[in-house]
């Protein structure tokens, strides 16, 4: 019973810190000011991937940062959620000020997808990038969601409508990418996502906030973009009877050519500025609205993605 009762204590009141190990706390007052108490900034990895949003971190992944999104994905510290949510809510936040106030230039070094000028209304929509299902089965938790439902708690909390729809889904088995390149993750994700048939509720709500817990070549979020724009543009124009036409224009403008997953072509799409995003299709870049993909925020990205020189 003693030892029944000292794993359900752990449970609710873990043995030490996510960051530090300090014990009997679930996030000290030093490891949470590491998480969220500097203001979110954009990133930008180097290269930057072909259609890419603009994204905001809240932190560097490093020291204590780094230990306490590791203890929750892979530990099952799930305490750290909400610590860990409320980081990547000031994220999100800075986001949706920054698509509010001021113009991001579309298109960019790398052909990043940017914001421009517009009112973002209605109810904000995190869409959390998805872990592979095998790593889901492995660790008992998909780390995004749950970091993606403390998140929209906290921006409600704090007066601003949000829910998570969780509507993307891995259409193909991908490879384990910590060995990867940047080059050889962008190719093995190309792809990989498609929304779910539930995605409907991507028309239904307001702008698109992408959420992940971490940022390193941007290919995830780059992928996940895709996805969602080639989504919502089907769904906006099916009745249209134009929607593998406009579909099609959407590969082309984040790929830089055709549809590869009707090809067959693998993505040669440049990763030095040349492919072109300065043309607005449905779901794409513009004035923010229902499905409107205006931003992607994380938790954390790569320190180097920091630099003032990319900001």
């Amino acid at each position: 019973m003693r030892g029944w009762w000292q794993d359900l204590s752990d449970l609710v009141l873990p043995a030490e810190c996510g960051g530090c190990g300090r014990p009997r706390t679930v996030l000290c007052p030093e490891c949470r000011a590491a998480l969220s108490g500097a203001a979110p900034r954009r990133v930008r990895p180097a290269p930057e991937p072909p259609g890419l949003p603009v994204v905001y971190a809240a932190a560097r992944y490093a020291d204590e940062v780094r230990a306490v999104l590791l203890a929750h994905k892979e530990r099952g510290a799930l305490t750290l959620a909400g610590p860990l949510g409320v980081a990547l809510a000031g994220a999100v936040r800075t986001g949706l000020r920054d698509a509010r106030e001021g113009w991001t230039v579309v298109g960019g070094a790398a052909g990043s997808a940017g914001m421009r000028r517009g009112a973002v209304d209605g109810t904000v929509l995190l869409v959390p990038v998805p872990s592979g299902r095998g790593a889901v089965r492995k660790r008992g938790h998909d780390p995004a969601r749950r970091i993606a439902l403390a998140a929209a708690a906290e921006l409600r909390q704090t007066g601003t409508p949000t829910r998570v729809l969780a509507v993307l889904r891995q259409r193909r088995a991908v490879a384990d990418q910590s060995e990867l390149t940047s080059r050889q993750r962008l190719e093995n994700l190309a792809g990989a996502l498609q929304v779910a048939a539930g995605g409907a509720g991507l028309l239904d709500g307001g702008p698109v906030v992408l959420v992940d817990d971490l940022m390193t070549t941007g290919s995830s979020l780059a992928e996940a973009a895709r996805a969602v724009r080639a989504a919502v543009a089907d769904r906006a124009v099916a009745h249209g009877g134009v929607a593998s036409v406009v579909r099609a224009d959407v590969e082309k403008a984040v790929y830089g050519r055709g549809n590869r997953e009707r090809t067959g072509e693998q993505m040669t799409g440049s990763m030095d500025g040349s492919t072109d995003l300065g043309r607005v299709v449905p779901g794409m870049a513009g004035p923010a609205g229902a499905g409107e993909v205006i931003c992607a925020a994380v938790v954390a990205a790569t320190p180097d993605s920091f630099e003032k020189n990319r900001n």
